[in-house]
């Protein structure tokens, strides 16, 4: 049974601790005092499983790394693969905030310098994409320097799932975290309240002025003075919402963190709030293994994809939002079913250590894909020859053979007539990290012919769900009718997200959501960007 307690008072309330805890920063930093509130009992969410790519255009680190790049060298690239889907407003706000974002957490010793790693743009062929890549990442970060504070900060995914010692050394989204957490609270002005659910907006004369929150059974108040920045991510572990919005999809399949229900997104809608591109994610392919959550991973090595009728049907080396998003559109556009997704290989791929633990994200667990765990498991079928494979997993006597056929044709030639895998640097990016799989014209290409062959189940996963509240390029939340709601904020994916339908780069999550709730963060600080 709840307690009523009485209101604490704020200048800014962020609902949620993941990269808006950069907002948060901002805040805090120009002297407003600030409360972050999150729901579960650690600080992160969904960012602190990320690698913690960060996609701002002409930031200091790329400088810094000699790639030539600015907000208008990217312009042209956001305009061409976004279209219609947001406003161009939002766009301009987002390119205009990066490189000063950048540089003004570069002069806190706390977040460090950035590192630019050269992570190819994922539309090759739109005027100003970079074959080099826009994404810059965090330095490592030692545990010890968060002191009391790093029990606060969410584990690592593979320690959540697995039991994996996070260890000494936090890298990628926990580090970010963790920088952003010691930054915020050495303002003086920081406060975060853990294990604290938003139940309500506290909304006078049309403005938001605070919140209502249940924090540890007891029903608390705050006021927010500045305002209320909404930054508690998407709705993907929310089973209704994801029937509502993604029919064909499950809560069950997502990456993303456990306290992602919606609850923000809903606040919002209940005074009146509008909302955009609700049945959109940051979709990524998952690999179905034993006993946890399929592993986001973001493209194949070698193998191929079919679907039930056993014919391959994309190019398997699409970065992962693309082949999502192409796993899906198949999906609704035939009578054929693509979700599942069958991936056919041979020998060659378990025969290479390299092909399952260096593909990016994938799990930091020493021995993780084990093939009789996985046989035993029924995640993985394992066949003498593709005829049996075929009648393992369901499809149709034949088709499995000649697509293979077919793809052992275009590796022998060094050419994907069908899908041009093997074209663009993105491919060519992941053949380099996981070696490459064969001798022939195009190290993205291999003869599958090696037995036994094998068959591992994709899903369709993402790193959380995209669509959500309306804004105009301050960050504001928008009613239906374009007009302002006074004292709300959003960012992240609460937010209608600024790239629309689509993925510009890795980090295009993390970097939207820093970038908007930084200028949520001026707006309420009275600065102009």
């Amino acid at each position: 049974m709840s307690r009523e307690s009485t209101a604490d008072s704020y200048d800014v309330i962020v609902v949620g601790s993941g990269a808006g805890l950069v907002g948060a920063y901002a805040a805090a930093s120009r002297g407003l005092r600030t409360l972050v509130i999150e729901k579960t009992e650690y600080v992160g969410g969904t960012t602190a499983y990320s690698g913690a790519g960060i996609w701002l255009p002409g930031n200091a680190a790329e400088q810094r790394a000699g790639i030539e790049d600015s907000p208008d060298a990217a312009r042209p690239y956001l305009d061409a693969i976004v279209g219609e889907d947001s406003a161009a407003s939002l766009r301009e706000a987002f390119l205009q905030a990066g490189p000063p974002l950048i540089d003004e957490l570069e002069k806190n010793p706390r977040f460090g310098q950035f590192i630019w790693q050269g992570v190819p743009d994922y539309f090759a062929d739109r005027p100003g994409s970079l074959p080099q890549g826009r994404t810059i990442f965090p330095q490592d970060f030692d545990r010890s320097e968060l002191g009391d504070l790093e029990p606060l900060v969410r584990r690592p995914l593979w320690t959540e799932r697995w039991g994996v010692d996070p260890g000494s050394v936090m890298i990628g989204g926990q580090a970010l975290i963790g920088r952003a957490l010691l930054a915020f609270m050495e303002t003086g002005n920081g406060t975060v309240r853990t294990n604290t659910r938003l139940e309500r907006l506290i909304v006078e004369d049309g403005a938001v002025v605070g919140i209502e929150a249940l924090s540890e059974g007891e029903r608390v108040t705050f006021r927010a003075g500045r305002g209320v920045l909404l930054a508690a991510g998407g709705y993907e572990r929310n089973g209704t919402l994801r029937q509502r919005f993604q029919p064909e999809l499950t809560d069950e399949w997502t990456q993303g963190c456990e306290g992602n229900t919606g609850d923000a997104l809903t606040a919002g809608i209940d005074i009146g709030a509008a909302t955009d591109l609700l049945e959109e994610s940051w979709f990524a392919p998952g690999l179905v293994v034993p006993d946890t959550r399929p592993v986001f991973y973001t493209s194949v090595w070698s193998g191929i994809w079919v679907n039930a009728a056993g014919q391959r049907y994309m190019n398997e080396r699409l970065p992962y939002d693309r082949a999502g998003h192409e796993m899906l559109r198949a999906h609704r556009s035939s009578d054929v079913s693509h979700l599942p997704t069958h991936w056919v290989f041979d020998q060659r791929q378990i025969d290479n250590e390299r092909a399952f633990a260096a593909l990016p994200v994938a799990p930091q667990v020493p021995g993780w894909f084990d093939v009789d765990t996985f046989i035993d498991a029924g995640v993985l079928k394992r066949a003498d020859t593709l005829e049996e494979l075929a009648q393992l997993i369901g499809l149709p006597a034949g088709a499995l053979t000649e697509s293979v056929e077919q793809f052992n044709g275009y590796a022998r030639s060094g050419k994907d007539e069908r899908f041009g895998r093997g074209e663009d640097p993105w491919d060519l990016m992941i053949t380099h990290m996981a070696g490459a799989h064969t001798d022939g014209p195009n190290p993205c290409l291999g003869v599958i012919d090696k037995p036994p062959f094998y068959a591992a189940t994709i899903v369709l996963s993402d790193l959380g769900t995209k669509g959500g509240l309306k804004t105009d390029d301050h960050a504001r939340v928008l009613r239906p009718d374009g007009s302002v709601i006074t004292g709300l904020y959003a960012s992240g994916n609460t937010m209608a997200p600024m790239s629309g339908r689509i993925y510009p780069g890795a980090g295009g999550p993390v970097g939207s959501s820093m970038a908007f709730s930084y200028l949520a963060a001026l707006d309420m600080a009275d600065e102009t960007p």
